[in-house]
């Protein structure tokens, strides 16, 4: 009979034991939309956008801009805003001025809660428009001296880019995402396309981690099949 007790006991002990050691799920969630001003340019232009904040157990992370991107059941993307202080020098405390500016993208996990910016090669968070599929993300890239034009494909969890095409001189205007439109992808075979200017069309077939330029002739043998 002890030896009974003292084997239950132990067993208990064991599965409280376990019990303490078991991942509390956490809780991602978005707040309210709220419109707020993004000014951009020399004329520091006014543009709405629509901001709310990002949650992880009821603790503020971050403040987005637009849908997230389902990568996976327990990941996600989406686009980063934040509040810059716009106070100049010599201007008192009474007066700090606050304005938000667009980010790159974050990548939430909701099994660990962790929510981490993604490093994009070239990426440029006011002229690039990112087009998403799956775990890849396409755009035009913007050189650091910003003259130089890229087409880029990079995938989640990859430092270097699977694509990184010149496309030539940066040209972008004073709006936001006026250097190359978001780049449209096709399913099976995967390919994507970039249109940086109305004349030029680039279309690039990806094949696990590489991407090969389709050229006109491949186009014309797949739609005899």
């Amino acid at each position: 009979m002890c030896r009974t007790f003292h084997t239950l006991f132990f067993v208990g002990i064991l599965i409280s034991g376990n019990a303490l050691f078991v991942p509390k799920p956490h809780v991602i969630s978005f707040g309210k939309w709220t419109a707020a001003k993004w000014y951009v340019g020399p004329q520091a232009q006014p543009l709405d956008v629509k901001i709310r904040a990002l949650y992880v157990d009821t603790r503020l992370k971050e403040y987005t801009t637009g849908l997230p991107h389902e990568v996976t059941e327990g990941l996600f993307v989406v686009r980063r805003m934040f509040r810059l202080n716009d106070t100049l020098p010599g201007e008192t405390a009474a007066t700090t001025r606050w304005t938000w500016e667009r980010g790159g993208w974050l990548l939430v996990d909701r099994v660990t809660g962790r929510v981490t910016q993604i490093v994009l090669p070239e990426f440029d968070p006011f002229y690039s428009a990112p087009s998403w599929y799956r775990d890849y993300i396409a755009y035009g890239g913007v050189s650091d001296d910003g003259k130089k034009l890229f087409a880029v494909v990079a995938q989640l969890g990859r430092r270097k880019p699977i694509l990184k095409k010149a496309l030539g001189e940066a040209d972008g205007d004073d709006m936001p995402d006026s250097e190359c439109p978001a780049p449209a992808w096709q399913r099976q075979p995967t390919r994507v396309t970039f249109e940086p200017l109305e004349n030029q069309k680039l279309t690039y077939s990806l094949r696990g981690h590489v991407a090969d330029v389709v050229n006109d002739a491949e186009d014309d043998d797949e739609g005899t099949e």
